[in-house]
């Protein structure tokens, strides 16, 4: 069998279709159902060129977006999700269509009744996720281009923590739960050393850098090697540096839910002391 058949058109750019190898699925795809009916064929060549939804539960939410969001969305998106398969190179979670979608949608409908929302994590997201951010520029440009929307520049962040999500497969109250965790720390630096740390600082950067790697390895339970010396001369030469990575591999602890490796704290006392002398 090398086509479709259509068992139902939503709308001009997403269809319900029968499929030889997932039976009932959901293709979307920029007019995929424009002049279409029930029982017409598809050929699979075409079809290959759009996004076809496979699992069930992500069906059943699509179909509900599709109802309630205008068609021109729901194109847009579309080609914001084409356009991020290309150039990431990288599958994406097929979640995204219901994510992006719904996430856009209610966005372009704040911004149509004035309404904004300010995003805590512009700052960490543009920095721990740059590849991410600048594909969701792009993203917002195509909004504008193609709907004459503008979008805030929060919203950046917010669709790029959706691309990352999609690339990783991790979900997207994760990433967002890093994000605070991260935020939460910084103040906890900043309190303990009695500082402010600028946003667009380098200094800011390398601490987000830090963090985000100790958390991702944390996360993968990947075994850091201690060096019994060292974390003796640190505890001995920087009492109070070295009391505050520990505060903060605790914190990573209890928020992740996962053993941190003592090794984890002397790395962290040596970044934070060379950023200590740095801002006295």
């Amino acid at each position: 069998m090398s086509s479709l058949q259509v068992a139902k058109v939503l709308n001009n750019n997403v269809i319900i279709a029968d499929h030889p190898q997932y039976e009932e699925v959901v293709v979307i795809g920029k007019g995929i159902g424009f002049n279409r009916k029930a029982s017409d064929h598809i050929p699979l060549d075409v079809v290959e060129k759009m996004f076809i939804l496979t699992n069930q539960q992500e069906q059943e939410q699509y179909k509900q977006l599709a109802t309630q969001i205008d068609e021109r969305i729901i194109e847009v998106i579309n080609e914001i999700i084409h356009y991020i398969n290309k150039e990431s190179k990288t599958p994406l979670n097929e979640h995204i269509h219901i994510a992006l979608t719904d996430h856009i949608a209610f966005a372009i409908k704040r911004a149509e009744q004035g309404m904004t929302v300010q995003n805590p994590f512009l700052y960490e997201t543009r920095e721990m996720y740059p590849a991410e951010y600048r594909l969701a520029e792009h993203a917002l440009d195509i909004i504008h281009k193609r709907l004459g929307i503008s979008l805030e520049e929060d919203e950046i962040g917010f669709v790029a923590l959706h691309i990352y999500s999609a690339l990783t497969d991790q979900h997207i109250t994760e990433i967002k739960s890093h994000s605070q965790l991260i935020a939460d720390m910084i103040k906890v630096v900043e309190d303990s050393l009695d500082l402010k740390i600028a946003g667009d600082s380098l200094d800011y950067s390398r601490l987000l850098t830090h963090l985000r790697f100790a958390i991702e390895r944390i996360r993968r339970g990947e075994k850091v090697a201690a060096t019994h010396r060292l974390e003796e001369m640190l505890k001995s030469e920087y009492p109070e540096v070295y009391s505050l990575a520990w505060k903060l591999t605790k914190m990573m602890e209890k928020r992740l839910r996962r053993p941190v490796y003592a090794a984890e704290v002397s790395y962290l006392t040596m970044h934070l002391q060379r950023f200590a002398e740095k801002n006295e």
